[in-house]
């Protein structure tokens, strides 16, 4: 079509095919019409050759003065209208083009409301957190914390709440999270003891259902050896590894044998074997217990296995002969005391004269515990004059043994209550006619008060039969795994 003159009407029909060449979409005047040209040879493309490159193409005809809007008629709406489809004539190639790449669809939203039940979440999108809380209390408030809808958490919480204990602590919470368009959903939860009990809690269709967890443990034996330091069994037997949780238990075993003010010594050798559950982590878990202790100075040795024999008989404390070490008293009922007054005459500290001491003092702390140092029944527990706070028990073999100048009576300590040698029944203290804190230790036989020190007491019983033959295969077991230990 002829921009200039317009002498050609649309409605003649369509033009000759277009060509791909932009050139030839505006036809120039007829007077500057460019002359024929030849074809170029086959072969390589020379300068001649049409290129796709743009600036290659050179410059088109200069278009005419543009005339002022007022002396536009009619010619010049057809040029409008002309240059208008030349327009869609470059869209329609540039739609030619675009048909060759398609074109990747726009995401679009889920249609209806987004799924809210844990069942509804992707598994390629689940995460995972692992949190610790110090009590299950705090169960739905870290659910919260970690953005679960707090309907949610409140019903996952009420779901696991049944396999909880008042006293639980230190407990994992592993959370499992799936992630939907309206957010986070809880898809479900481990809560953990640290022996790997607890609760498993999963969601689905909106509601949460609870699975107990049952202890993943194994026993495992540790072996301890050290030597006597220059301070006192404690810091020594610390420094060769043997836990704090278990030095009362090993002192006390050898009560009826050992002074540990008086016999011990630097250099003196002890050892430990005891027991504790491990979990599927190798972490160690709940108490230790302890199994075999043994204790060599220069005068004397012994070496004690922890056993239970069959029938309901309380554990006890054996010798390799399943002899018991558990004599008729006690030598020494406070832990780690020294002993600062013996028995017989001396010039009384308050007082002012020779007076008898019918007992014996063992110096220690004000709190330290003081143990019965036998089995017996309480007769007396209550403040008795100078003799401040005073537990008196009645033992079997019809002794008696007074405990002055307590500062606290144990817990369920009162008159007719029956005690278990090696039971703790008061705390040292200074209460009464006392210089500081002590434990003054009486012994009656007979109504009469004797040195406790000196009295030559009952060998323990022997286990004999079926009972000796199980002691027998728990100390070889014990003992093997002592050796395997060095």
């Amino acid at each position: 079509m002829d921009n200039e003159t317009g002498d050609k009407n649309l409605a003649e029909g369509p033009d000759p095919q277009p060509s791909l060449d932009p050139r030839s979409w505006v036809k120039p005047p007829a007077d500057k019409a460019p002359a024929p040209q030849t074809p170029p040879p086959p072969g390589p493309a020379g300068p001649e050759q049409t290129s796709f490159d743009i600036r290659s193409w050179g410059a088109r005809p200069a278009a005419p003065a543009a005339e002022p809007v007022a002396k536009a008629g009619p010619d010049r709406r057809a040029l409008i209208l002309g240059s208008g489809a030349a327009l869609a004539v470059c869209a329609g190639a540039g739609a030619v083009f675009l048909l060759g790449r398609k074109k990747k669809p726009a995401p679009q939203a889920a249609a209806g409301p987004v799924p809210a039940s844990a069942q509804d979440a992707s598994a390629a999108t689940a995460e995972r957190r692992v949190l610790r809380l110090a009590s299950g209390g705090d169960l739905e408030g870290a659910l919260a914390a970690q953005g679960v809808a707090a309907d949610q958490a409140a019903a996952a919480s009420a779901a696991a709440k049944p396999s909880l204990r008042p006293g639980d602590s230190e407990l994992r919470l592993e959370i499992k999270l799936g992630r939907t368009g309206a957010g986070l959903v809880l898809i479900g939860f481990q809560l953990q003891r640290p022996d790997g009990s607890g609760v498993a809690v999963a969601g689905a269709d909106g509601r949460f259902t609870a699975q107990a967890l049952t202890a993943d443990t194994h026993p495992v034996i540790r072996v301890a050896r050290g030597q006597m330091d220059n301070e006192n069994f404690y810091s020594s037997a610390v420094a060769a590894g043997v836990n704090d949780s278990l030095i009362p238990e090993f002192a006390q075993a050898f009560a009826f044998d050992f002074d540990f003010q008086r016999e011990i010594k630097p250099g003196d050798v002890f050892e430990t074997a005891y027991e504790e559950q491990v979990n599927g982590q190798g972490q160690a878990v709940g108490s230790k217990r302890l199994l075999y202790a043994a204790l060599s100075t220069p005068a004397k040795s012994s070496a004690l296995y922890r056993f239970t024999p069959p029938g309901g008989v309380e554990e006890d404390w054996y010798d390799g002969a399943g002899r018991s070490n558990k004599r008729g008293l006690m030598r020494t009922p406070v832990e780690g005391a020294r002993i600062s007054s013996g028995f017989g005459m001396r010039n009384h500290p308050i007082l002012g004269f020779q007076k008898l001491h019918k007992g014996t003092d063992f110096a220690a702390p004000t709190g330290t515990p003081i143990y019965a140092s036998g089995d017996g029944v309480v007769t007396w527990a209550a403040m008795k004059g100078p003799n401040g706070n005073l537990v008196i028990l009645q033992h079997d073999n019809g002794w008696q043994t007074y405990y002055l100048h307590m500062n606290a009576f144990a817990p369920g300590i009162a008159p007719q209550v029956r005690v278990r040698q090696g039971q703790e029944i008061g705390q040292v203290g200074t209460t009464g006619r006392s210089t500081g804190p002590h434990l003054h230790y009486e012994l009656h036989i007979n109504g009469e008060a004797v040195d406790a020190m000196a009295v030559q007491m009952d060998e323990g019983r022997r286990l004999e039969g079926p009972a000796l033959e199980a002691f027998k295969a728990e100390r070889d077991r014990i003992d093997a795994l002592r050796r395997a230990s060095v």
